[in-house]
């Protein structure tokens, strides 16, 4: 059993040196992916399909092409790549499946070391596969944050350059220019898909998409109906950036008087675990009975359900309030 641990670390660690020293140069990827953002505008091009002109590129050369290829014909690679534009990371589908595969093996292994049972094996091989997927999903939820908090300034700037005699083209230059990150960057993109030609309909849409806010999605609709409807879209923008910073305050309100109940989940959560590693540690060998017997086995399975089970009742009260 040693050894097989100490193969399983030298081979996750062989594996992340090969990444770090194979990968793409960034500057190669930026270059590449504007080509196949202009390539991918043309008139033949289905706007129909989610992030046509941002998922449906073509993947940079690299050591795991092969992957990338036999990914492409399930519907999981559009998802990933979609995960990971909304992310604004770096990486790619036939990376993170790789690290993800990796690091289930170093789970399984390393929970092997200790316990020798094949549930809590299993368990820990989930939740180190989970750890990729994870740290992706922490990033996307963090930039659509960041986006939420810096879109009412940015909505403001687009209103007084209107008011000023500015084009809409023109406003959404000035918040690209003088916005916050990642507002700047999401709407210097849709500048620059104008001036390709790509229509504003379009360009709006495709930042919807590398940006699922719903704030975001008010904005959009609320420019959509201007261009159809008429009417005084400066008037609309103002409207449209008081209501998504009174949104952000009640927001900030409920956090604040929820903070309470998910702290109480995280204590009920790990409070039996974290007991359970003190004691063994104070008394090597005290959940043998947990572990060795056949009903102390079910009752864990059993403890560990039920954990699971209030955890997501915890989660789902504190997150059921929508605003």
């Amino acid at each position: 059993m040693l050894l097989f641990v100490a193969f399983a670390a030298i081979l996750t660690i062989t594996f992340g040196t090969v990444v770090l020293l194979t990968g793409t140069p960034q500057s190669q990827k930026a270059i590449e992916k504007r080509i196949d953002g202009i390539l991918t505008t043309g008139p033949h091009a289905s706007l129909e399909q989610p992030q046509v002109q941002q998922l449906l590129k073509v993947e940079p050369a690299s050591s795991f092409g092969w992957l990338n290829g036999l990914l492409e014909r399930y519907k999981i690679s559009q998802m990933l790549e979609s995960r990971i534009l909304q992310a604004n990371s770096k990486t790619t589908p036939a990376k993170l499946v790789i690290s993800t595969i990796f690091l289930a093996i170093a789970g399984f292994a390393g929970v092997s070391f200790f316990v020798h049972v094949a549930v809590l094996q299993i368990l820990g091989a989930c939740i180190f596969a989970y750890v990729p997927f994870g740290l992706l999903s922490f990033k996307r939820g963090r930039r659509i944050a960041a986006f939420n908090a810096a879109l009412p300034d940015g909505i403001d700037m687009m209103g007084r350059a209107l008011r000023a005699g500015h084009s809409m083209t023109a406003s959404i230059n000035i918040v690209a220019e003088q916005a916050a990150e990642p507002v700047r960057s999401e709407f210097g993109e849709v500048f620059k898909q104008q001036n390709f030609g790509l229509p504003l309909r379009d360009a709006m849409t495709q930042m919807l998409d590398r940006v699922p806010s719903q704030d975001l999605r008010v904005l959009v609709t609320g420019i959509l109906v201007q261009k159809e409807t008429g009417g005084n879209l400066a008037e609309i923008l103002d409207r449209t950036a008081a209501t998504i910073r009174e949104r952000l305050k009640v927001q900030g309100e409920i956090r604040t008087h929820t903070a309470q109940g998910r702290l109480t989940g995280w204590i009920l959560c790990a409070l039996p675990l974290v007991m359970l590693v003190i004691i063994n540690i104070v008394q090597p060998g005290y959940s043998k009975a947990l572990t060795d017997n056949p009903i102390g086995q079910k009752l864990a399975y059993v403890g560990g359900g039920l954990l699971v089970v209030g955890g997501l009742a915890i989660r789902q009260i504190i997150n059921g309030i929508e605003v």
